[in-house]
């Protein structure tokens, strides 16, 4: 999600032209085969996503070429890098017209959720996959599963060491209450900083805020309820959420003007900077340990939600990242999950750790000379959690954003904001 620069309309269109057009033969009207073929002309396969123009993750990209090249030498594969702000639209449009690439990257959850009916189910392609592999959930809907996932995208809260022992806080010891964060947010707003880092100009902070903190607020009853579809909205556990968000701000502990500071990626500077001591972040390749310990160093701490409600269980929040999926339209069906199996192999994505430093979703990685911060994500894994946000749809998302807005500026009550939420996820 690094490519948020705007693009213009005459190259986003270039792009799109470009990168449409299903597996078929080069130079030939013909069907492509499945696997290997014969002739003198290639078939080819196109892949959109935002990510393959990224260097962090070239190696990634040509380890997962060099795979899916040993099993196809006939079938040639060309990424087409889309503008990240762009890609959804783009996609939109490539999946009302029927035709567009045969393979796509998606975040997990409503983004893929939402367009299933453009994807091929994948789940006899990747059986020998789903042990290796974590986070398939974020990519499922109704019993079958649409994309294998690349990274595990999850909302730890990172925190300066540095900052902590500058308040005089001990920094092996973060808080593990609401009550003791609330201490450690004093010593360090007299200490010169601010308490976190938020940015919430796209409506992005909520979803951070929601996954991040709401594991120390709802049961675990609420918790799994909530994953599974039953969320009651008018849970006092579930107000007391929205609540905090508010009372954060209203506490001046979140750097001034959250509301035009951009996540992506002003609020991650406002932390590298040291003017922030904590950060609801990221386990994928931005805004996540690689990326803070490149301005902090060994000051990277990662601690679990702080317990609010009495019986919550504080547990690491994340699911699928972003995973590889497959058109409906795709005239060669196997070598494009074949391809979608090259892009999550072990070796492809132990690189795409090395390079980017996501997360992978390759339980098998061996991540032991990774900084602490590391260890303590992987070792959190086993016991953790879809994240909270993940669940809702993206029409529900774009309504909290708007209304997370609202509560911070002042202008909405959490009890209005939690009742049009309601209605929205009940809606679908």
């Amino acid at each position: 999600m690094k490519q948020h620069t705007l693009w213009s309309v005459a190259l986003i269109a270039g792009l799109a032209l470009a990168g449409c057009g299903s597996a078929a033969p080069t130079g030939s009207g013909s069907e492509p085969t499945s696997g290997s073929t014969s002739g003198a002309s290639k078939s080819k396969l196109v892949v959109w996503d935002w990510k393959s123009s990224d260097k962090n993750v070239a190696t990634y990209i040509e380890k997962a070429k060099a795979d899916f090249a040993k099993k196809h030498p006939d079938i040639t594969v060309e990424f087409v890098a889309q503008p990240f702000d762009q890609y959804y639209t783009l996609l939109g449009g490539a999946i009302q017209s029927g035709k567009g690439p045969d393979v796509m990257l998606f975040n997990g959850g409503g983004q893929i959720r939402d367009r299933v009916s453009a994807l091929l189910p994948l789940d006899e392609y990747v059986t020998e996959d789903k042990q290796r592999l974590a986070g398939w959930d974020a990519f499922a809907k109704d019993g079958k599963t649409y994309a294998a996932p690349v990274t595990l995208q999850g909302h730890p809260i990172y925190y300066n060491k540095g900052l902590y022992e500058k308040a005089g806080l001990d920094p092996a010891q973060p808080p593990k209450t609401w009550d003791e964060l609330m201490s450690a947010c004093a010593a360090i707003k007299k200490a010169g900083a601010k308490c976190f880092s938020l940015g919430n100009k796209e409506g992005f902070g909520i979803q951070f805020w929601l996954s991040g903190i709401g594991p120390g607020v709802l049961t675990p009853k609420e918790y799994d309820d909530w994953i599974a579809g039953k969320r009651d909205w008018t849970s006092p556990n579930v107000k007391q959420i929205f609540k905090l968000w508010k009372d954060v701000n209203d506490k001046k502990l979140n750097n001034d003007g959250a509301n035009s500071t951009a996540m992506f990626n002003d609020s991650f500077t406002l932390f590298d900077s040291g003017k922030a001591a904590n950060i609801i972040g990221l386990m994928s390749d931005i805004g996540h340990w690689k990326d803070f310990g490149e301005f902090l160093g060994d000051k990277v701490g990662v601690m679990q939600a702080p317990l609010v409600t009495t019986g919550a269980e504080p547990v690491l929040p994340y699911d699928g990242g972003i995973g590889y999926a497959v058109a409906k339209w795709t005239k060669d069906p196997k070598s494009a999950s074949d391809l979608v199996r090259s892009l999550t192999s072990t070796d492809a994505l132990t690189a795409f750790f090395t390079g980017a430093g996501a997360i992978a979703s390759d339980t098998t990685i061996d991540v032991s000379q990774a900084p602490p911060a590391v260890g303590t994500l992987v070792s959190q894994l086993k016991a953790g959690k879809p994240a909270l946000h993940v669940a809702l749809s993206s029409k529900t998302l774009d309504l909290m954003g708007r209304l997370s807005q609202q509560l911070l500026s002042g202008s909405a009550s959490v009890d209005e904001a939690v009742k049009q939420l309601a209605a929205s996820d009940r809606a679908g």
